[in-house]
């Protein structure tokens, strides 16, 4: 049997881009002002002429190939059996190169710490069976934690507008486009 391998699905019809999520992982995590680990951004989707607005909320993607671990000289950075890309503070030394090597601009530093910080996944949480924050606190149940090994991803899509090229690091996020983009765009 595989091991788990979580990933996000992001429902881009029921974000909201209220940031409820970015919120609340920051008040979890007591996160420095200048630090998000989450990041909610407004992309516009063309609908057969017409433009509707839409959100997406974006965290680590806990990549299969992760180029901030490739990029960190101190091994600060670990891909675990379960797909999340963890970590490590106590090694790193804040050389901010493993936030110029991730295309998504998710490692930030941290200028108290002098280090680097990013999404866990809540991997403490998913340990023992509980949603993570974002999840948790998400209003319109916009953000899902999955296990990719067990999900039906027919009717998911793995790049929208505003959301780099997936294939450099190979994402985990997968998105639900609104229904009416979905049957314009499925060849995405």
């Amino acid at each position: 049997m595989a091991n788990q391998k979580y990933g996000f699905i992001i429902s881009m019809e029921r974000c909201i881009g209220c940031n409820a999520c970015t919120i609340s992982c920051k008040s979890y995590y007591n996160l420095n002002p200048s630090i998000n680990r989450r990041f909610v951004r407004e992309v516009e989707e063309t609908l057969v002429g017409e433009a509707k607005r839409c959100h997406i909320s974006t965290a680590c993607n806990h990549c299969e190939e992760p180029g901030c671990a490739k990029a960190c000289p101190t091994g600060a950075y670990t891909k675990l059996d379960n797909g999340i890309v963890k970590h490590n503070q106590d090694r790193c030394i804040g050389c901010k190169m493993c936030a110029t090597a991730c295309p998504y601009g998710v490692p930030q530093f941290d200028p108290v710490k002098k280090k680097m910080d990013k999404c866990s996944l809540c991997v403490e949480l998913l340990e023992v069976g509980e949603e993570t924050i974002c999840m948790a606190s998400c209003p319109m149940e916009a953000i899902q934690v999955v296990d990719l090994n067990e999900t039906e991803t027919i009717g998911l899509v793995d790049r929208v507008n505003g959301f780099v090229n997936p294939d450099i690091t190979k994402s985990t996020t997968l998105f639900k486009l609104p229904d009416a983009t979905h049957t314009v765009r499925r060849d995405l």
